[in-house]
């Protein structure tokens, strides 16, 4: 069943153009990654949604994608409320619809 994982985050502001070119650009080379999707919310906040064959591939990418967030964890400004970084969750899709 497809899950989908997303990521809060808020880039600082002199390192805005670096993030999103990092994203461009960055290799869709995980196993069971079947989509990419970054979100802007706000002036310098994005989500960042990942479609996978299921929760065990994101599991199993659970380590690439903390390192990838390392090679830019310095770009980002703190969430606040004891969150860090970045505000991640993950699951299975229940209800998918297409118009």
């Amino acid at each position: 069943m497809t899950a989908y994982n997303v990521v809060r985050m808020r880039v600082k502001p002199e390192f805005l153009d670096a993030f999103l070119a990092h994203y461009r650009e960055r290799p869709m080379d995980m196993p069971g990654l079947k989509s990419m999707t970054l979100v802007q919310t706000g002036e310098r906040d994005f989500c960042l949604i990942g479609e996978w064959t299921g929760v065990d591939a994101i599991a199993a990418a659970r380590t690439r994608m903390i390192a990838n967030l390392d090679a830019h964890r310095g770009k980002l400004e703190d969430l606040g409320t004891g969150l860090g970084v970045t505000d991640p969750v993950s699951g299975e899709a229940v209800v998918e619809r297409q118009a």
